[in-house]
């Protein structure tokens, strides 16, 4: 019993050690690669095939994992550095880089470290772009710089598999006189402007003062024009009122005097003129010439009557035969 026991341990201790075997087997020949990400195998140290994301298989003890790279957008710190401008000005620039491998073959093969080696080319690039152009065009001109700043790394960079998405400068420091001096001539600008909106200003104001009076002027003419077009047209209106009275008064006047009832009217009311006007006479005059026999009333309206016989018989007075 003893040695069949043993016999049997024997062979439980066979049967795990093969089933490890196999276990170990098995989970080297399967690799899982997450997403985003790129296995580089290598065979007996020499490049096989790039694995992609999901279910891979490995041959056992031939093909192992040698580089691990991450096909994800990667910042890069460009560190601070210094660069001399077109006009001699000495600068501080610092910047981030933003880079994606797009080889993983070439970024484990290609270069030793593809992270350093595009942070020196961007410094270097960036120290030449910066010395093509002046100091105010550093300011001014940022994306074109970020630009030719990404058009040359990448062009420098296929070798690495690596591709530079963007760059973009973070800080620009110029030496303590420049800044000194750029702000001096900042205030200078700003005064200027001011001084010119403050002309310009004054200029408008002025325009609108005299384009006011003007138009004043003008509405002040204007209603002076309408009122005295008002007050003539008034006028007109009153003397044509006026005319048309005094017309139909004399058109009543001689309807009736032609009639013998009027004809005697009309002679009391000559006769009664003629007396105020000698009583007028009399009494606005100092001396009065009259012969002793005109100086009745009686006389007075004889004299009245006298005369409006007389412009009966003329001609002049007559009414038309009918």
């Amino acid at each position: 019993m003893e040695e069949l026991f043993n016999l049997l341990s024997a062979n439980l201790i066979g049967w795990l050690i093969a089933a490890a075997v196999v276990f170990s087997v098995i989970k080297q020949s399967i690799k899982f690669v997450p997403q985003n990400r790129a296995f580089v195998i290598e065979r007996f140290g020499k490049f096989n095939r790039t694995l992609k994301a999901g279910l891979n298989f490995l041959v056992p003890f031939m093909d192992k994992v040698a580089y691990d790279r991450t096909l994800k957008e990667q910042a890069v710190d460009v560190p601070s550095q210094s660069a001399i401008t077109k006009d001699n000005i000495g600068l501080r620039v610092d910047g981030v880089l933003y880079l994606k491998v797009i080889d993983p073959h070439k970024a484990s093969y290609g270069v030793e470290n593809y992270v350093f080696a595009v942070t020196q080319l961007a410094q270097t690039t960036m120290r030449s772009e910066i010395g093509k152009l002046s100091l105010d065009k550093t300011f001014e001109e940022r994306d074109t710089l970020n630009t030719a700043i990404v058009s040359a790394i990448n062009e420098a960079a296929q070798p690495w598999g690596v591709q530079v998405l963007r760059y973009e400068i973070k800080d620009i420091e110029p030496p303590k006189s420049v800044l000194e001096a750029m702000e001096r001539q900042m205030r200078a600008e700003r005064d200027k402007r001011a001084t010119i909106l403050e002309s310009e200003g004054e200029r408008q104001s002025a325009i609108n003062v005299a384009e006011g009076e003007k138009q004043s002027k003008v509405l002040t003419a204007e209603g002076i024009r309408a009122e005295q077009i008002l007050l003539a047209e008034g006028e007109a209106q009153a003397i044509e009122t006026v005319a048309n009275a005094k017309a139909v008064a004399l058109r009543t006047i001689g309807e009736i005097a032609a009639t013998p009832d009027g004809q005697k009217a009309v002679q009391l009311d000559l006769a009664t003129l003629a007396i105020a006007a000698k009583d007028n006479i009399a009494k606005q005059s100092t001396i009065v010439l009259t012969d002793g026999q005109s100086t009745g009333a009686a006389n007075t309206v004889a004299e009245a009557v006298a005369i409006v016989t007389a412009m009966n018989n003329s001609d002049g007075f007559s009414s038309p035969t009918q």
